[in-house]
């Protein structure tokens, strides 16, 4: 029997539950302020506020520091122009060709963004990502991954499957979403970061509009070898 909401006069109630929703929905609502007072990306509105210790004020102050609400401000800005850049991993067997966007064909010539693009480019080459941002996902290819991690944590108190299910959401995002990769030419920072660090430093609004990335012998069916055939066959001729 479901039970709508609870007797004050139980004595076994446990609000505990109760505070940490409270409380977790007044962190929310703390992140969406400061979300729409900065324009900053919320992972980093959420790690402002941690910082500081929940005082939306300082959080503020501490997104100002890193130079990020600045950033951001630019990120409603139309980018017309920018660079298609290809890449060819050592060995001929990875390209990758992604777009990069910014508001002047003199950006688009600037050293610092070429190079971004060339390190953005690399990172789709070495760790494989699927989408730009989440937001990009189908909602099939996260109705399916939904499917597997709860199924993943079927073992698990029911009371916890939507806690878990959403923190591996949070690591697969890291995964296969390039903007919360993390970067490997600058460790501990993400490939968004990287980008509001440029915009920061050029002016510009700048995006990642899209990318292609092909392996050889990719969705092909590879031919499986038997060594030990082969060694019998080398022994015999």
């Amino acid at each position: 029997m479901n039970v709508v909401g609870k007797s004050n006069a139980h004595p076994g109630w446990d609000d505990s539950r109760e505070r940490r929703e409270v409380s977790l929905n007044m962190s929310i609502e703390q992140v969406r302020e400061i979300r729409e007072r900065s324009n900053a990306p919320l992972g980093d509105c959420k790690s402002a506020l941690e910082e500081a210790k929940g005082d939306i004020d300082v959080a503020l102050v501490v997104l100002q520091k890193r130079g990020i609400t600045k950033a951001a401000s630019k990120g409603t800005r139309i980018v017309t122009e920018g660079r298609i850049h290809p890449y060819i991993h050592p060995g001929n067997r990875i390209a990758v060709i992604v777009e990069v966007n910014c508001e002047t064909d003199f950006v688009a010539k600037n050293d610092d963004f070429v190079n971004f693009c060339e390190e953005v480019a690399m990172q789709i080459a070495g760790m494989n990502a699927q989408h730009v941002r989440r937001e990009d996902i189908p909602s099939d290819v996260s109705t399916i991954q939904s499917d597997i991690f709860y199924e993943q944590v079927k073992d698990k108190p029911f009371s916890a499957h939507d806690k878990i299910v959403a923190g591996k959401f949070e690591k697969w995002y890291t995964e296969v979403c390039l903007m919360e990769q993390e970067s490997i030419h600058h460790p501990k920072q993400t490939i968004e970061q990287t980008r509001l660090a440029l915009v920061a430093k050029l002016g510009e609004n700048i995006q990642i509009r899209r990318f292609a990335r092909m392996e050889v012998g990719e969705g092909m069916q590879k031919k499986s070898s038997d060594f030990v055939a082969e060694v019998e066959e080398l022994a015999q001729g």
